[in-house]
């Protein structure tokens, strides 16, 4: 792992932000793959639509961890060594478990947005605090898409 002892802060945010970003993608794209049922149609474009989202913010995420003079994510396995959001290697998962899960992962992306803008206006950086707004909006029309597919 990286020695992340004169990194600012908002970097490691930004950094965790990032790993979470690309489990997600990914955890989107394989419901994508694998969603079936009466509504897979509409869950099959509504997943890859969220993971395009998700994956158009991960180079601008490390853009910011780069600007912040910082090192970014390197490899698969640094993900996998930051991520929070836990991968679903189950070979069945019943589309609403699918949705459910998407809206409850994309609530741990929304916790850690609000932590790298916390961690940006602390280090005076307006740029980062700034960009977080628009993925946090992006963030919240995911969740409510989700729980109101599931009928939450």
């Amino acid at each position: 792992m990286p020695d992340n002892h004169n990194q600012p802060a908002v970097a490691d945010a930004l950094n965790a932000l990032l790993a979470d970003s690309f489990a997600l993608y990914l955890k989107t794209k394989n419901y994508h793959w694998h969603v079936q049922g009466p509504h897979f149609r509409e869950l099959h474009l509504l997943f890859d639509e969220q993971a395009t989202q998700i994956l158009g913010i991960t180079d601008l995420i490390a853009e910011r961890v780069r600007k912040n003079g910082a090192a970014t994510l390197r490899s698969i396995g640094d993900v996998s060594r930051r991520q929070s959001i836990k991968d679903d290697d189950a070979t069945s998962v019943t589309a609403d478990a699918m949705v459910r899960t998407l809206a409850e992962d994309n609530r741990t992306l929304l916790a850690q947005l609000k932590d790298v803008k916390a961690a940006a206006e602390a280090e005076g950086d307006i740029a980062t605090s700034g960009l977080v707004d628009a993925w946090a909006d992006e963030t919240q029309q995911r969740i409510w898409f989700l729980e109101a597919t599931a009928g939450y």
